[in-house]
């Protein structure tokens, strides 16, 4: 069974300082991203909460290779996650993604099948299969500037299960979705979560609550907790539900 380890992960950026500190110092102030995050995760859908800068996407662009840590590591079945074996098994939705306005979403997802090295003769089919699973086989021969928000999201999940991967990195996939598709993405992920590791960012706390296997809180670059919902709940927010955790863990001024 698939094995994704982070192991002490931290990760800083330089932020201005003022003109005579820096000469105090000879360097410049740092804003910790993240401060040694490590976790080991098995097959399941796990939930990533935390106010904004708590740290999830640096820690998403790390995991993805996007972004490289100032130490620790990413282990996939307990080898480095990189190069193209773990691209091969990685499969990344973005928050934001640019999309060629003049492509139709079959040529799109025909072209990220290259970039992914899928052999074309699989190719058709890997596209009629992630287009039926996330409810846009209609929409393939459409340009993608006739495409709405929700649909353009449908579109980036969709590229994201190319291949068929078994870490599947999803960042705030439900934005601009309607309540039936939130549903419908929902149950899909819970069912492909049997035998793969599913990471979900969002700020929509119900996108996770029910189909997560452990719910991970971050704030200012380290995990508060980890833990099956009904645990944060009896823990922090007894007869309750998930929302009141953040509320909780991380205060109303916190945003979500």
């Amino acid at each position: 069974m698939p094995t994704l380890v982070l192991d002490s992960l931290r990760k800083s950026y330089p932020l201005p300082a003022p003109l005579l500190r820096r000469r105090e110092t000879g360097r410049p102030n740092l804003k910790q991203a993240l401060d040694g995050v490590s976790l080991t995760l098995g097959p399941g859908l796990y939930g990533l909460l935390g106010p904004n800068g708590a740290g999830k996407s640096t820690l998403i662009h790390i995991i993805t290779g996007t972004l490289a840590a100032d130490s620790g590591r990413v282990l996939w079945d307990g080898k480095p996650a990189r190069g193209i074996a773990f691209r091969r098994v990685l499969g990344y939705m973005p928050q934001q993604q640019g999309l060629y306005d003049s492509y139709t979403g079959r040529r799109f997802l025909a072209y990220l099948a290259a970039l992914k090295e899928i052999p074309r003769a699989d190719v058709a089919a890997q596209v009629d299969r992630v287009a039926a699973a996330v409810n846009l086989s209609d929409e393939l021969d459409k340009r993608l500037s006739a495409y709405s928000g929700g649909m353009k999201q449908r579109l980036l999940l969709a590229s994201a299960l190319l291949g068929d991967p078994k870490l599947l990195i999803l960042d705030e996939p439900t934005a601009g979705l309607d309540p039936k598709e939130r549903v419908r993405l929902r149950e899909l992920l819970a069912a492909m979560a049997v035998d793969r590791i599913i990471l979900v960012a969002t700020h929509v706390v119900s996108d996770v609550e029910s189909v997560a296997a452990k719910v991970i809180l971050l704030r200012a670059g380290q995990i508060v907790d980890a833990a099956p919902v009904p645990e944060l709940i009896e823990k922090y927010a007894p007869g309750r539900g998930l929302e009141d955790v953040y509320l909780h863990v991380f205060g109303e001024g916190d945003g979500k």
